[in-house]
């Protein structure tokens, strides 16, 4: 067996179908039923990566993750872009006016609202993962019971697509990142994540904003999380993407005029190909 990628969920899941994605079918994946536990097994080197989301094109940014990223302070090799579609899977036989309730991750649910309204006397339930729903529906034989969860859960555990592509808009994506304790030098990198904080004075943010448009360097993404605390400070994530490695080495010169606790929290090559 290959590397070991150290994921949210269970066989099946979306964080799985991204992992193959990436490293290819020559892996051992380690579910995990929290993001906290894949952190600290990589901490422990008891695997060699970890797949972890951290924003999906509907639902937003993952805010916890973000905190893990900064109180593990791994390194950020790669990213991951996958199509999500949601399917309402059930047992063979069972039709959809068999259900009477509905299970699945809160934030698949909230990608599936429009169809859920039409179920209204459809109870519907959280679960940790979108592949353990399905997995619950299977091994427990539960007729009355369908999951929201993608197309291989329902290939792996043997239950049918009630209805297809039931997400609300049907460009949703959710974007990965590789975490790995040691930094992998990538000779064609064109994309980094960096963390940073600012002073409180006037226009800080915006001063180091301008370091990054005046070396033509792009603004991908933008986050900002409290620093646990201190009142009225802010840790500030960015993604930023670059053409020309002189003009990124220069912004970061500049930047690091300008803030404070300034952390490279990976350079990789973009990979948002859906």
């Amino acid at each position: 067996m290959g590397l070991k990628i150290a994921i949210q969920g269970v066989k099946a899941s979306f964080h799985e179908e991204a992992s193959l994605k990436y490293f290819g079918e020559d892996i051992e994946t380690i579910e995990c039923d929290t993001f906290k536990k894949t952190c600290e097994l990589l901490k422990q080197k008891k695997v060699d990566y970890v797949v972890m989301a951290i924003e999906n094109s509907i639902a937003g940014s993952i805010l916890p993750n973000y905190n893990l990223l900064r109180d593990y302070k791994f390194n950020i090799v790669g990213e991951i872009a996958l199509s999500i579609h949601q399917n309402l899977l059930a047992l063979p036989g069972v039709k959809l006016a068999d259900i009477k309730f509905i299970e699945s991750h809160q934030m698949a649910i909230r990608q599936c609202e429009e169809f859920l309204q039409e179920l209204p006397d459809v109870k519907i339930s959280e679960s940790s993962d979108t592949a353990a729903s399905a997995a619950k529906v299977a091994n427990q034989k539960l007729t009355d019971t369908a999951a929201i969860a993608g197309t291989l859960a329902a290939k792996t555990y043997g239950l049918n697509i009630l209805e297809a592509k039931i997400e609300t808009n049907k460009k949703n994506s959710t974007r990965f990142l590789v975490l790995s304790n040691d930094v992998e030098e990538q000779e064609n990198a064109n994309k980094a994540s960096l963390s940073f904080q600012t002073g409180n004075s006037v226009g800080s943010l915006a001063t180091i904003l301008q370091c990054f448009a005046d070396q033509n360097i792009n603004l991908s993404k933008i986050q900002s999380m409290p620093v646990i605390g201190k009142r009225n400070e802010y840790d500030f994530f960015v993604d930023v993407e670059w053409k020309k490695q002189s003009d990124y080495d220069a912004a970061i010169r500049k930047v690091l005029k300008h803030s404070i606790n300034f952390n490279i929290m990976g350079e990789y090559v973009k990979n948002d190909r859906i």
